[in-house]
């Protein structure tokens, strides 16, 4: 084979691994989540997947995207800023679509099976949110219809949940009502949209897709 031709194969391959490895981008209404799955419409296969494994329901897993990351792939928390001005060293290694940080993301791979998981993948954020919403059920007791207790739980985590640290938190309150709120919001909508969400595909048609 000629040197240009596998130079123009070579290339093509590095722009077919380059796209797939590109971040999706945010949806264009993070607020509808009949937007977001219009637009994303695999996301709802994923949480739906996610939901009948683990239990939570899907307008509650997609708040929990929408606090932690506002649906951006590749999110981090914002450096600090030694003497105010240099970026210095981020407050935690939280990252990806549900901001998990390093030593939970772990425990999950090993604890699921899914060693191959990334947390800038949707699949594996919700699939993830799923799980460790699983073990504050086993844990703590919080019900998976809880939006409220469950991400005071995972802000928190298990330990701080049970000692009650968010009680001295006032800024974490309104946040958390903020994803009660949402996920209710998410549900209302949801309701109007699911059917078509469930029969997106071409090789899906009705009633095999429910």
């Amino acid at each position: 084979m000629a040197p240009g031709r596998i130079l123009r194969i070579l290339g093509v391959a590095v722009l077919l691994v380059l796209a797939g490895c590109a971040h999706r981008p945010q949806p264009s209404d993070i607020n509808d989540i009949c937007v977001v799955f219009e637009e994303n419409p695999e996301w709802y296969d994923h949480a739906r997947r996610s939901e009948e494994r683990w239990g939570t329901p899907i307008p509650i897993q997609m708040a929990f995207v929408h606090q932690e990351s506002s649906f951006i792939a590749d999110a981090r928390p914002p450096r600090r800023r030694l003497l105010g001005f240099i970026p210095w060293r981020r407050p935690s290694s939280a990252y990806g679509y549900a901001q998990a940080q390093d030593p939970v993301w772990g425990e999950y791979r090993e604890d699921a099976g899914h060693w191959d998981a990334h947390r800038t993948r949707m699949r594996d954020a919700l699939d993830f949110i799923g799980w460790y919403n699983q073990r504050t059920r086993e844990r703590v007791g919080v019900d998976l219809d809880d939006p409220r207790r469950l991400y005071l739980a995972y802000h928190e985590g298990h330990g701080g949940y049970r000692q009650g640290s968010y009680r001295q938190k006032p800024t974490l309150q309104r946040v958390v009502r903020n994803v009660e709120a949402r996920a209710r919001r998410y549900e209302e909508q949801l309701a109007g949209c699911e059917d078509d969400l469930q029969c997106w595909r071409w090789y899906q048609f009705w009633p095999f897709c429910r």
